[in-house]
This record gives structure tokens, C-alpha cells and sequence, in this order.
């Protein structure tokens, strides 16, 4: 059965990272690159899908401000892709965020200018969960990876409260 559960143990997010990124070359690469981001995610809020005991997926939100967090990563076993969990994860997000009175959540994945197929799918999947682009920075990552940047306006009825903090 799956589950999402909040991982708060620094070491255990940093298995499960290295786990989940290792096995998705096509997504996530270098391998130092997977390391760093193993090292990063131990001090943001880290959600993982558990299918039983097996960490399937997670993803991690980087807080920006008051108003906003960011996916900063999200990762998904390829033989677990199309389930769900994905959208499961993205639901956790935000129920997280809307928890504590975020009022965005944004992603930066790669542009379509770039045209590498996996990537395809990734922007196809945040545009169906209500993500909206709003830029591309050409120079974010490198001229060769172009960064669409992505944003949804969260469901928080306590928007004016949140706002009359500023």
C-alpha cells in the first residue's frame, strides 16, 4: 500500500535520496550533483512515498519566504511512474504548505526549448497538477538547460491574515 509520510532524520533523507536519484540517470545527473542535493535535502521538509516499507519517491520543499516553497526536487522510481504517486506527493506539498500559511508553491524544471523527452512528461505533469509557467531563465542552470519556471496559487482561506502579516 502507499503511503507519504514527512522524513525529519537527516541521514534517513539522505539515503533515500541517494536510493531514488542514483536509479534516475535520465532525470537526475551528474552523480556529484546527486550528492550535493543528498547533503541539501537534509535541511528541508522531505516527503517520501513508501509503497509498504520501500521508499518509492519523495519530494522536497526549499522555503523561500513567508509566502512561498519551491519543489526543489522530486523523484519517482521509473517503475512507478503513471501510479499516483507523483500527484500524491505534489498533494502533500501543498497541504504542507498550506498548513503553514504558504501561498505559493513554485518549480523550476527544464524548458521545452531544450527538447529532451523525459522532461516532456515533467512539465506535462506539473501543467496538470495547476502549475503555471511564468519564465524562462536561459542562464539559471546553463544556456544548454533552460529553467521554466512554474508557480500555483495554493488553496489558504486565511490569505488575508497571511497577507496583513507583511
Amino acid at each position: 500500500m502507499i503511503h507519504i509520510k514527512m522524513i525529519k532524520l537527516p541521514d534517513e533523507k539522505t539515503a533515500i535520496t541517494l536510493k531514488i536519484m542514483h536509479s534516475l540517470p535520465v532525470w537526475f545527473s551528474p552523480p556529484e550533483s546527486i550528492e550535493k542535493h543528498a547533503i541539501t535535502h537534509r535541511d528541508y521538509p522531505f516527503l517520501v512515498a513508501f509503497d509498504d516499507d520501500a521508499p518509492i519517491g519523495f519530494t522536497t520543499l526549499k522555503i523561500h519566504n513567508k509566502y512561498t516553497a519551491d519543489i526543489y526536487n522530486m523523484g519517482i522510481l521509473e517503475q512507478y511512474h503513471r501510479r499516483g504517486i507523483g500527484r500524491q506527493l505534489v498533494e502533500s506539498a501543498e497541504r504542507y504548505c498550506t498548513e503553514n500559511e504558504l501561498l505559493y508553491l513554485t518549480v523550476k524544471t527544464l524548458d521545452s526549448s531544450a527538447e529532451y523527452e523525459p522532461y516532456n512528461r515533467t512539465r506535462a505533469f506539473y501543467l496538470n497538477m495547476g502549475f503555471t509557467p511564468l519564465e524562462v531563465f536561459t542562464t539559471f542552470w546553463n544556456e544548454e538547460n533552460p529553467c521554466l519556471f512554474l508557480v500555483k496559487r495554493l488553496d489558504n482561506s486565511d490569505t488575508k491574515a497571511v497577507l496583513d502579516k507583511c
